[in-house]
């Protein structure tokens, strides 16, 4: 059963211990290498932090990335949408990400800076040198653990490993450079220059953009019984487009999120709160209430909550802020379904 669904951990980090549900990164441990075990605690945290990314950045969406999605049944892994390309994507990155910022803080022996280029110019006026996040590193790792879930053979494997690998291009293209400055008195005459890992929220503003832009791919199902499969040494680059390598890739259009289909694992949008129309949000735009409600044959519920807030705050010598705590009344919205007769 394919699927980087499968990495759906809850990870509970209690006296050092990791807990992990369903599937858990043992089962990859039952025939992959030993060596690798260390690793398997930041495998967990890097999936899981691709999952919170996943919920962040679809809060708003009809589709808002739902425990649903991410549960271990056979209809919802099999699916084949622009929804799925996002979740491996991120996924991927996310365990990535984590191996390689936990490779830069020292935290595996076998791992260290990248220093492949030190030493060497990189442009007018400044060398490649300090220590750069070994991303090589993280990605090896990471294309081990997540890429050996895939064991089918048919198209949704080939998009699966194709939108993995996007996710782990995606944390190269969003790689900041960081400079120091060198010479006589501060005059910069020399900057020695390394990469860094940008931060994760950068990580998945760049793979939303990716799945707005998702790319519906058309496969023959004569090439598919021709035997190529995922296995072997399938490259994504040569199963797709040459020049979408770093695109996410679906096969099947989305269903209709709206309502809700528990055999999809759809809870659809009644019940969810919505953003009135206003300067933030259009009368279409995400998580407006034309959107989430009436778009959707539901209608609008206002009611009214008292929220607190931090007010009224000053500034203490030194060097604290001391706020008070105010009351105030806001009023909320959330999509219900109109009562009949």
């Amino acid at each position: 059963m394919g699927g980087l669904f499968l990495f759906r951990m809850t990870v509970v980090l209690c006296s050092a211990t990791l807990s992990v549900s369903a599937w858990s990164v043992n089962n990859f441990l039952l025939t992959g290498p030993k060596a690798y075990l260390t690793y398997t605690t930041s495998v967990a945290l890097g999936a899981q932090n691709g999952i919170e990314e996943c919920k962040f950045q679809f809060a708003w969406e009809r589709w808002n990335c739902p425990e649903t999605a991410l549960q271990l049944s056979t209809h919802r892994l099999r699916s084949a949408t622009r929804e799925t390309s996002f979740l491996h994507a991120i996924s991927s990155a996310g365990v990535m990400y984590t191996i390689t910022k936990n490779c830069s803080l020292g935290d595996f022996d076998s791992c260290g800076c990248d220093e492949s280029k030190k030493g060497k110019t990189g442009g007018h006026g400044w060398i490649w040198g300090g220590c750069s996040d070994n991303v090589e590193f993280g990605e090896r790792i990471s294309k081990l653990f997540v890429d050996s879930l895939e064991k089918g053979r048919d198209a949704r494997a080939l998009m699966n490993l194709h939108n993995n690998r996007a996710g782990r291009l995606a944390v190269r293209a969003t790689m900041q450079k960081t400079c120091k400055c060198h010479g006589i008195s501060g005059s910069c005459s020399v900057q020695t220059c390394w990469l860094q890992l940008a931060d994760f929220r950068e990580m998945g503003d760049y793979l939303k953009t990716k799945y707005d832009h998702a790319l519906k791919i058309e496969i023959d199902k004569q090439w598919l019984k021709a035997g190529n499969s995922a296995e072997g040494h399938w490259a994504p680059t040569e199963t797709f487009l040459p020049s979408a390598e770093a695109e996410l890739v679906f096969l099947e259009d989305s269903p209709d999120y709206c309502t809700r289909n528990s055999s999809l694992g759809i809870l659809g949008t009644e019940g969810r709160e919505c953003q009135q129309s206003s300067h933030q949000v259009s009368q279409r735009g995400r998580g407006s209430c034309g959107r989430l409600c009436t778009e959707c044959g539901l209608k609008v519920e206002e009611r009214r909550a008292e929220a607190i807030s931090s007010c009224n705050c000053k500034f203490q010598w030194c060097c604290t802020v001391k706020c008070e705590q105010c009351r105030h009344v806001v009023n909320r919205y959330s999509c219900t379904r109109p009562r009949r007769g």
